[in-house]
């Protein structure tokens, strides 16, 4: 009577950088919970393995080849996704990068480039996407993939830090603006987890006993741990959550790095 549906059927979302770690694992654990994905990136390759998946479930996908640092990519990436499914319920920003260079050693180049992935990139798509669901006046949902780096200070990665905590406000910002039109914008803020952007660090002893010195929990985290949370909040039994950044970081942000 009062335990709230998890499930997405008849849902239609979209992924950014869908194509390997976590934006594919989101992806399929979207469609997993029976919604519709349509699956964004430069890389077709690798997003149609997704796809694949996705449909061996049942489950539709589009693969859209999109560069999301550039307007007219995103604009007509959207488009297509309402034009194919006639609403979007769902968007998950998960395209991002990180050069770990040292703040005397950041390049103007650099600063741009994580710049323009990470932070505008998520504008655009939420702006976009937030056009059509106000239009279809359809229930949305928008997740920002942020990081603990937006919330605590790490060692190196000041651009990258910059970039997420602007992240976590613009999902506050954005939550009080959409909130009028029945829009949820919430992000996720994930520690160490297993992918292949993080698996040549991972495998340096020294790093990983650092990592695990200030997580609570002493592992790093499963793709499939980041997919709960971004079904709860897709899903109407997150249906109260907005503005909210939910860190997924065995209880690294509670400790400091």
């Amino acid at each position: 009577m009062y335990l709230p549906t998890f499930r997405l059927d008849g849902q239609k979302a979209i992924v950014t950088g869908a194509g390997r770690g976590i934006g594919r694992a989101l992806a399929i654990g979207l469609a997993e919970a029976g919604a519709d994905v349509a699956l964004l990136s430069r890389t077709v390759s690798d997003l149609e393995e997704t796809a694949g998946i996705i449909q061996s479930m049942g489950r539709r996908s589009l693969v859209i080849q999109t560069d999301v640092t550039k307007r007219e990519d995103v604009h007509n990436a959207v488009q297509k996704v309402a034009a194919e499914w006639n609403e979007i319920n769902i968007l998950i920003n998960n395209a991002g990068m990180n050069i770990r260079s040292k703040a005397l050693e950041v390049t103007d180049e650099e600063w741009q480039t994580i710049m323009d992935t990470n932070l505008k990139s998520a504008f655009m798509m939420s702006q976009e996407t937030a056009k059509v669901m106000k239009e279809k006046n359809t229930p949305g949902r928008i997740i920002t993939i942020a990081s603990v780096a937006g919330h605590v200070a790490l060692r190196t990665g000041v651009v990258y830090a910059a970039t997420k905590a602007a992240l976590i406000q613009m999902t506050k910002v954005l939550a009080m603006e959409w909130g009028a039109y029945n829009i949820n914008v919430n992000a996720i803020g994930p520690w160490y987890f297993k992918t292949p952007l993080t698996e040549k660090l991972l495998a340096d002893q020294e790093y990983i006993k650092d990592i695990l010195a200030v997580t609570p929990l002493k592992r790093v985290g499963e793709l499939e741990e980041l997919v709960g949370p971004a079904v709860f909040l897709s899903s109407s039994a997150g249906s109260y959550v907005t503005g909210q950044t939910l860190f997924v970081d065995g209880g690294m942000t509670i400790h400091g790095f």
